[in-house]
């Protein structure tokens, strides 16, 4: 294409006819095809505007390049261990769960549940029922009047006004029941020990009498 446009100039072309000439050429859609269109721009530019953000990071952190990549990696591994850590259990914290979920059985069903959990090995669940345990058996006694949607915390502390000997047990075993349960910690053997033995002593509590 260019060697026949050649031969079409005349040898003496003034700066006019060459101009005209020029535009005539590169106005062909070969050359406009050829120009990266306005996505390919952009991301150029933003690619550069990195790559010099990097450039001038690199020369303040101590070791260069390597020394922005570590920054980077650390910065990302606080923000998740943040979130796994400390996002769930906020949430938990904030929208307390009930005692109850579903078909509420009797304590001894809660009970027998518990044993047979913590026997196969599963604490978290063992921790669980004998909580619901003690919560119904205070509901049997008339200590608690049956109400669905109770959580751990209005349980412990509507029962410990009426048991104040116990207040103190109730209020541990249900932020042990709010934990295990809602907030995903995971349950000891010593954890489900004190929860059964929350459960023995309820049993045997009267208001206003010492445990």
């Amino acid at each position: 294409m260019i060697a026949a446009w050649l031969a079409d100039v005349p040898v003496d072309i003034g700066r006019d006819d060459a101009r005209r000439a020029a535009e005539a050429e590169l106005s062909d859609p070969v050359y406009a095809a050829a120009q990266p269109n306005w996505f390919d721009r952009a991301l150029g530019w933003v690619a550069q505007r990195i790559v010099d953000l990097f450039d001038a990071a690199s020369g303040i952190v101590p070791g260069g390049g390597a020394g922005v990549l570590v920054m980077l990696a650390v910065v990302v591994l606080v923000i998740v261990v943040v979130r796994l850590r400390v996002g769930r259990l906020a949430r938990s914290a904030r929208r307390p769960g009930t005692v109850f979920e579903g078909r509420s059985r009797s304590a001894r069903d809660y009970r027998d549940a518990a044993e047979r959990a913590f026997a196969a090995g599963d604490v978290g669940a063992a921790v669980r029922d004998r909580f619901r345990a003690v919560v119904r058996t205070l509901e049997e006694r008339g200590v608690l009047d049956e109400r669905a949607g109770r959580t751990a915390d209005e349980a412990a502390r509507e029962a410990g006004g009426r048991l104040p000997a116990v207040r103190d047990a109730l209020r541990a075993g249900a932020e042990l029941f709010d934990a295990v349960h809602y907030g995903g910690r995971a349950a000891t053997v010593e954890d489900y020990r004190v929860v059964a033995g929350l459960d023995d002593v309820v049993g045997h509590s009267r208001p206003g009498v010492p445990a």
